[in-house]
């Protein structure tokens, strides 16, 4: 029994250096692995190979036609207008923040656009109603891709519009993520494909019940509607986003609907990811998917994805960008707030500077651990001198920030090391004061559904609830 126990304790050993000198991931998730493997030995190791992957060398997303619609052209007119100190379409917040564009623009190709009209969606009634109008209304194809995809009331509602616009000859396709929508089946989409109808899943388990790659969720929601409209933002399809679920309650979300060049960047993304995960339906150029855009509005912005594929974690570093950036206040909504140590640090510095710096987190946890670990960043927050507001109207699940009033981000990716390291996620972000105004505004109204955290709440927790928040707080690298 002793020969036994060393030899597993040896082996333990050296699969830990495997994970160690191999891998040469960062030190806080190392540290987080090493912590299970010697808890759990041998044992330890298995979870890892489903949960601990890293995938930075592997190249997943290719995509020909990306050539043709002359990405690679607007990129280096656009990098030179930036060195050259160019006023880049006469807009004074792109002029004003030239190094965040130049940023993602060279490390995620993320083209910067003009003229786009966006438009808020902040209820889910609104932004399904929205939504449902758009499809009903499609001439030419439809691309919806979400993590979450439930056929329940109005997934089924979402499901027999779609299956009639197929009947009418529009092109229809769902890509949706296996995991976030594991109840989900391609059975559910019988009618649809009946009728031509394409189904795509994101990492799908290739053995029963064995994936490998369970980890790592594209976490991403996008809708392209003939390549003129767009939506990106935090509603997933399901009855709770609509606010029926008493476990919820009200759900508050934030999206976005674009219409304008930024589009080509939704339909783009959307296409990456489709190929990936649909190898008998590959995507070809058309020149349908990207029709001339008729430049109405007034909004620059850049869409810009990250995961795990990628050596930078470009909406990470995006968010920390907008924060060093700020001169007078920084609101940030997020249902976790779980940061690194690199953007924990910007907002410490900007509260200490004197920014007024603003957190919204909400009551109600979907997630237990990662609402303890929320918690025990909140009191180092607090002590900065920047303010917390717990809603409590519902559920909290909007992933903005607005800078300034000036610029704001708003997409899939929340303020936690999963959604910077883990999953793949997507943000627009913005370069317009009137859409910044207003989702500061939006902030401002939800306070009024809040409870400010002080120090002195904050120092009244328990010990038990301590205790969790620092067994969660350990293991928040990879939550």
């Amino acid at each position: 029994m002793d020969i036994l126990f060393i030899a597993l304790f040896f082996i333990n050993m050296l699969l830990a250096g495997i994970l160690i000198f191999f891998e040469r991931r960062d030190v806080s998730a190392t540290w987080a692995w090493m912590l299970i493997m010697f808890f759990v030995p041998f044992l330890g190791f298995i979870i890892y190979l489903f949960l601990g992957q890293n995938l930075t060398r592997r190249h997943l997303f290719d995509w020909e036609g990306i050539r043709k619609i002359g990405i690679e052209d607007r990129i280096s007119v656009q990098i030179t207008q930036l060195k050259n100190e160019t006023d880049i379409f006469d807009i004074p917040q792109v002029n004003e923040y030239r190094d965040l564009i130049y940023m993602h623009l060279v490390n995620n190709e993320s083209i910067l656009t003009c003229g786009n009209t966006i438009e808020i969606l902040s209820d889910g009634e609104e932004k399904f109603d929205r939504l449902l109008t758009d499809i009903h209304e499609a001439t030419d194809h439809i691309h919806i891709q979400y993590y979450i995809f439930k056929n329940d009331g109005l997934g089924g509602e979402i499901i027999k519009a779609l299956t009639a616009k197929a009947a009418a000859g529009i092109k229809v396709r769902v890509l949706y993520d296996e995991l976030g929508s594991r109840k989900l089946t391609r059975k559910d989409f019988a009618s649809l494909t009946a009728y031509g109808g394409e189904i795509g899943v994101f990492f799908p388990s290739k053995l029963a019940l064995i994936n490998l790659r369970l980890n790592y969720r594209n976490h991403r929601k996008l809708v392209n509607i003939d390549g003129k409209i767009g939506y990106v933002g935090g509603f997933n399809i399901g009855d709770e986003y609509l606010g029926l679920k008493e476990k919820f309650g009200y759900w508050r979300d934030t999206h976005f609907r674009i219409e304008g060049p930024a589009v080509d960047a939704i339909q783009t993304r959307f296409i990456l990811d489709w190929n990936q995960a649909s190898k008998h339906f590959y995507i070809n150029y058309e020149k349908r998917y990207f029709p001339d855009k008729n430049k109405q509005g007034t909004a620059a912005l850049q869409i810009v994805s990250s995961g795990p594929d990628s050596e930078w974690e470009q909406v990470k570093n995006g968010y920390i960008n907008m924060i060093i950036s700020a001169r007078k206040s920084i609101y940030i909504q997020t249902p976790y707030f779980i940061p690194d140590q690199s953007l924990l640090d910007a907002l410490r510095i900007s509260a200490l500077s004197g920014k007024d710096v603003r957190i919204m987190i909400p009551n109600k946890p979907d997630h237990p651990f990662v609402y303890w670990a929320t918690m025990s960043y909140v009191g180092e927050i607090l002590k900065t001198g920047a303010k917390v507001y717990i809603y409590e109207k519902g559920f909290l699940h909007a992933k903005t920030i607005v800078v300034d009033r000036k610029i704001n981000s708003v997409g899939t990716a929340n303020i936690d090391i999963r959604s910077f390291k883990l999953n793949f996620e997507v943000n627009a972000f913005v370069y317009d004061q009137e859409t910044s105004e207003k989702l500061a505004r939006l902030f401002e109204a939800d306070m009024m559904d809040c409870t400010a955290m002080t120090m002195e709440k904050y120092e009244q927790r328990s010990k038990t609830i301590r205790f969790k928040e620092s067994i969660s707080r350990l293991l928040s690298p990879i939550l």
